[in-house]
């Protein structure tokens, strides 16, 4: 039944989203921290 409910959809979509984004950000701060750790002049 696709369409049933409009709150499963967003959840469904949200979800996929939200996870993409997260593993984004995740990959972002751990190339940060690397940067940090390694130090230098300018950051």
């Amino acid at each position: 039944m696709s369409g049933h409910s409009k709150w499963k959809t967003i959840q469904h979509k949200k979800g996929a989203a939200d996870a993409k984004r997260g593993k984004i950000f995740s990959k972002m701060s751990k190339e940060l921290m690397v940067v940090a750790k390694k130090g230098g002049s300018d950051p």
